[in-house]
């Protein structure tokens, strides 16, 4: 796991290093610099498979390409093997060896062999290219921006942000999808010139090309085409893929162990890591002070079950300045809560291990979410709601009355974002914008890819709805939130339930295998029934987050009041009346928290990260 840049061009040369330098807590264990040809490769090591052997930048063994390369490929032994039959030879023991060789040899369709989570790129010295891939469900970050005729591409923001040279001005859409999602959707980020490999896309880029440099797909969410199993046998199938895709994640030259948060995904994990054989099994988790929030009781129930060395963090001590410390490390703005947790638990974990297990990726591909129930079919239109459409299109009726207008797929795009297309109702984007930025934000088009996911997959269905959610919701905040906040502190993080083989079987089969009578994810509670303690399965849902209301009131109060503040100072193109009065609902205990949350997270940022609108 580490931090990769490249950067081909003039403009970049002097300030490559202090760029590379900015991806050190990604790779605390070597930083090196490779020139190749008009390119120059740098890599942030975090070692942890060939710990002497595995150094980047990597070369091939013609000396033509040159690559740097930030992930795990799980499958990599057999993919080497199947090179050494073609001839291939090969120095290290490492997967990023593999990687190179196999791009040699297969070109591009060597990521369709790869299972794992990757990010990496590779110059071709022949023609001057550039090809940039990045894994399936985005488990990995890549950016990627063109400046006076050459290309950066990063792990991070953090690497541009270093570069002198580089633009520095607002994208109004990423903004935008910032503020409706809580996180920019690829393939927007907050600056404008600098573009988000998209989840499951590669990028071919050429010195001097007219033709435009444009992303492709080469891995696409499958639609469902097989029919579903009977329960039970499905049980047993989904319980030797997950028993494989730990034990095939357990490969590491160094320390390992697992986040536990009491919930059924990663005591799963655990599980499975105690049935590998897995010694010593070391957990963390958080304890929470807020009954509603905490799981520190079912996390200790499966520590004891199989004898980990369990480690807890006390969420009370997440005051402010574990709030300041961990919003600097942010490339760009996350207003994920737990981000917070999540960055101080990595931080602990870190002191034991240098790679975790994670349970992310159970809601997403199993169905977990309450709101994949709540589909369009649920919400039928009305006389009455129709008359109340016509009735706010001529102004006749107060606009904070558009939720009760709404039907089917409409009601479900209007709850999915904090702020969109919906003017003078209380997720009325532009009312928190200057009129300028309101325009170019173009705020008609919030939602345009979550909706083409939800249709391109069925008609707003629990499957239309899961899907959506893959290369929104998990890649662009779940994934990035556990990505940033383990890689502050030098920690990899490894998600063995988005295994390649359990998101083909899974996305091949209809939605319903994850409902039943007790609601989503019916395929990992029975397993859950079946392997865990009773406090981890029996009980209600908890997310893992903070509790927003008694921290704005309480040790969050003048961290906030000193953001809002600032505003007009850093930002001038949001509406600062409007965001005043987010912050005076706030700290009474009313209005939108999570709002508030995005606003005060990213003025926080702009204060070492200032924009140019």
């Amino acid at each position: 796991m580490c931090g990769i840049l490249l950067a081909v061009g003039d403009a970049f040369r002097n300030d490559f290093d202090a760029a590379l330098a900015a991806l050190r807590t990604r790779g605390p264990d070597a930083r090196e610099v490779l020139a190749h040809g008009a390119a120059l490769l740098g890599h942030a090591r975090l070692a942890v498979i060939d710990i002497a052997g595995g150094r980047q930048p990597m070369t091939s063994i013609d000396g033509r390409l040159a690559m740097v390369y930030n992930g795990e490929v799980y499958n990599f032994a057999a993919l080497r093997r199947e090179l050494e039959g073609a001839g291939h030879a090969f120095a290290t023991r490492s997967d990023s060896e593999v990687v190179l060789a196999g791009y040699r040899h297969w070109g591009e369709a060597v990521l369709d062999k790869l299972d794992g989570m990757f990010a990496f790129a590779i110059h071709d010295l022949a023609d001057g290219s550039v090809f940039l891939a990045r894994d399936r469900v985005g488990i990995k970050p890549l950016f990627w921006g063109e400046h006076a005729g050459g290309l950066v591409a990063a792990s991070t923001l953090a690497p541009f942000f270093a570069l002198r040279d580089f633009p520095r001005k607002l994208d109004a859409e990423g903004l935008r999808d910032y503020l409706a999602f809580q996180t920019p959707l690829a393939p927007h980020t907050l600056v404008r010139d600098i573009h988000a490999l998209p989840p499951g896309a590669c990028l071919r880029w050429k010195p001097g090309s007219s033709a435009g440099t444009r992303p492709r797909q080469w891995w696409t969410i499958p639609d469902a085409t097989e029919a579903a199993p009977a329960a039970e046998a499905l049980a047993g199938e989904t319980d030797l893929l997950l028993a494989r895709a730990v034990k095939d994640q357990l490969v590491a030259d160094v320390p390992l162990g697992a986040f536990l948060s009491g919930g059924i995904d990663s005591s799963l994990v655990v599980h499975y890591m105690a049935q590998a054989g897995a010694q010593p099994i070391r957990t963390f988790s958080v304890r929470f002070a807020e009954a509603g929030f905490d799981e520190s009781p079912a996390a200790l129930a499966v520590a004891q079950k199989y004898g980990t060395e369990h480690h807890v963090l006390d969420a009370p001590q997440l005051g402010a300045d574990t709030l300041a410390a961990a919003l600097t490390d942010l490339d760009q703005p996350l207003a994920d809560p737990a981000y917070i947790p999540t960055w101080a638990l990595s931080r602990l974990t870190r002191q034991h291990v240098t790679v975790a297990l994670s349970g992310d990726g159970g809601d997403e591909l199993f169905g977990g979410y309450p709101r994949f129930l709540d589909t369009a079919d649920r919400h039928p239109d009305s006389a009455v709601k129709r008359l109340l459409r016509v009735l706010l299109r001529q102004g006749l009726a107060p606009a904070s009355l558009t939720r009760r207008a709404l039907a089917g797929a409409e009601l479900l795009l209007y709850r999915r974002v904090e702020l969109g297309n919906y003017p003078g109702s209380r997720k009325d984007l532009p009312a928190f914008l200057a009129p300028e930025i309101a325009a170019a934000a173009r705020p008609e088009r919030t939602l345009e890819l979550w909706t083409r996911l939800a249709t391109d997959h069925g008609n707003f269905d629990r499957g239309a709805l899961l899907r959506a959610d893959l290369w929104t919701y998990l890649s662009e905040n779940c994934l990035t939130k556990t990505d940033r906040a383990s890689m502050a502190h030098g920690l990899e993080v490894r998600v063995p339930l988005l295994a390649n083989a359990l998101q083909d079987r899974m996305l091949g089969l209809p939605a319903e295998v994850h409902f039943d009578a007790g609601g989503g994810k019916a395929i990992l509670r029975a397993l859950a029934r079946t392997h865990l303690p009773e406090a981890v399965w029996n009980r209600e849902k908890h997310g893992f987050s903070v509790p927003l209301r008694s921290n704005f009131a309480g040790p969050w109060r003048d961290w906030c009041d000193a953001q809002v503040s600032a505003a007009r100072m850093r930002a001038p193109w949001l509406d600062h009346g409007a965001i005043a009065g987010l912050w005076r609902d706030a700290r009474l205990g009313k209005g939108n928290p999570r709002l508030f949350y995005s606003v005060a997270v990213l003025l926080a940022w702009l204060e070492t990260h200032p924009l140019e609108a």
